[in-house]
């Protein structure tokens, strides 16, 4: 008998039945459904494609977009890029890193932020940036920062 799991992660393969190329795919929708990769997820992944379990850990692990580590419901990204530095994105990431309690790369341990910092987030008149999940916050203040995440609660 399938678990809850193992019927989630058929459903997803269903969607891409016999395309060439569906890897990837599938892999986002996972990514998109429990936030990460978890291992078994991939190995029943590699069960019903017929492809060897490290190739989908490869594959799952060369893209930015996709992790095999935990991550939070929110994804904070602080841009570090020139215009943002220059313009305090240091002593935004310090606000966060401060007020989530743990490091650029980590997660909080309720699971509800992952903090990355990023090299440019490509909206450089705007710095500092701060994306949350796919909400960008532009010319965040250092002390405006507690409150942003206040938002996502």
């Amino acid at each position: 008998m399938a678990t809850a799991t193992e019927n989630k992660i058929d459903r997803i393969l269903a969607n891409y039945s016999d395309e060439k190329g569906m890897l990837i795919q599938v892999l986002l929708d996972v990514q998109h459904e429990y936030h990460w990769l978890p291992p078994e997820v991939l190995t029943r992944i590699s069960e019903r494609l017929k492809i060897p379990r490290s190739y989908v850990i490869r594959v799952g692990s060369f893209y930015k977009a996709m992790s095999l580590t935990p991550v939070g419901r929110h994804l904070v990204q602080v841009c570090l890029g020139t215009a943002c530095h220059v313009r305090g994105g240091a002593r935004i990431l310090d606000n966060v890193e401060l007020t989530l309690g743990i490091k650029a790369g980590e997660t909080t341990k309720d699971m509800k932020y992952t903090l990355k910092r990023v090299n440019c987030l490509g909206c450089c008149a705007l710095g500092p940036v701060m994306v949350i999940d796919s909400e960008a916050h532009a010319k965040v203040a250092p002390g405006k920062v507690k409150e942003i995440l206040n938002q996502y609660n």
